[in-house]
């Protein structure tokens, strides 16, 4: 239909047209698609080649990097635990994996918390993948290692540390931080036990970071070696840091000490005895003394960690008795079978 002079459309319509036209997603034909998508490639900048290369290079090694799994005794706030993860981020050689407890849970031992249930809560750690969890240290390694929380089940090793307090001695039956080495030691994974020899009054939190770079090389040198399998197997290193750190005078592999040095203090009493079934009760405190106790033969850990080494002890899983007791234990028990068999108890 048209309508006014030379036969042109009505004004509205021709508006209306315009309109739908303008607002009409008009296809283009593939071949103006594909030159157009031509042109925008190579209006791109690309990367130099080399840049390029790099950027694959790092992408390959954050994938192949040996994961690292952290824990200590002293909770996941602890200074120790803190400097030692930076450190290892920072490095950029690990892939670095944090599961402490959420406490301080030093003196814990070997304990693990059986027919309880476990909460593993995850912590910011910059660089880190971290979970505090409500157990001992033994339990945070154990957990590691099962593969409910972590997507792989072994790391290239596990680093227990760094303690607030040496572990020389019977210290090693107590010491949380040396259980969770054990305790991966147990599952078939390479582990170091970490420890500072704090002394109060005399340490503070700066001493973790020259700790830290005292047993930095160590520990680059282990993960290397457990990578090329030459990491010596069947047992965990205990690492004790002098209390002055950079002004140590080198490391040295020692012997244990077999020395006690638990303190038990009262401090407090409430109640009295008023009759035979009254009840009272006593508070006490163990503690650790710093009193030195035993010998300081410089062959063994704690004498050369007094002078200022840094004591590198091999421990294995099995606490056999040393060669003269498996002496006399025999003697023993050869007379005690050769003794006639008492006629009445």
């Amino acid at each position: 239909m048209t309508s006014g002079k030379n036969g042109l459309l009505p004004p509205s319509f021709v508006s209306n047209l315009q309109n739908v036209l303008k607002n009409r997603k008009i296809e283009k034909p593939p071949e103006a698609e594909e030159q157009k998508h031509q042109e925008e490639e190579e209006a791109k900048i690309e990367a130099p080649a080399e840049e390029k290369t790099c950027i694959e290079d790092l992408e390959r090694n954050e994938d192949l990097r040996p994961i690292v799994l952290v824990t200590n005794e002293d909770g996941i706030e602890a200074p120790g635990l803190k400097c030692l993860v930076e450190a290892l981020v920072n490095g950029g050689r690990f892939n670095v994996h944090v599961c402490a407890p959420e406490s301080d849970k030093s003196g814990s031992g070997h304990c693990l918390s059986v027919r309880q249930t476990l909460v593993a809560s995850s912590v910011g750690i910059k660089g880190a993948t971290a979970y505090e969890v409500s157990g001992t240290p033994a339990d945070c390694v154990s957990l590691g290692l099962s593969g409910a929380l972590f997507p792989w089940k072994k790391p290239s090793m596990v680093i227990s540390g760094i303690n607030k307090g040496s572990d020389c001695g019977y210290h090693i039956i107590y010491s949380g931080a040396v259980a969770g080495a054990r305790e991966a030691l147990m599952s078939g994974v390479p582990s170091i036990a970490i420890s500072l020899n704090w002394k109060k009054d005399e340490s503070s939190d700066s001493d973790f970071k020259e700790a830290v770079e005292v047993c930095l090389p160590l520990i680059y040198a282990a993960v290397q070696d457990t990578e090329k399998d030459l990491f010596p197997k069947g047992c965990l290193l205990k690492v004790d840091i002098p209390t002055h750190p950079s002004a140590n005078k080198g490391a040295a592999r020692r012997l244990n000490l077999r020395r006690k040095n638990v303190e038990v203090e009262s401090v407090g009493e409430a109640g009295k005895q008023e009759t035979q079934n009254a009840a009272v009760k006593k508070y006490f405190r163990v503690e650790f003394s710093e009193h030195e106790l035993g010998e300081m033969d410089d062959d063994l850990d704690y004498g050369a960690l007094q002078q200022g080494f840094v004591t590198i002890t091999p421990l294995g899983l099995t606490c056999n008795a040393e060669l003269d007791a498996h002496t006399s234990v025999a003697s023993w028990i050869t007379t005690a079978i050769d003794q006639d068999a008492p006629t009445s108890l």
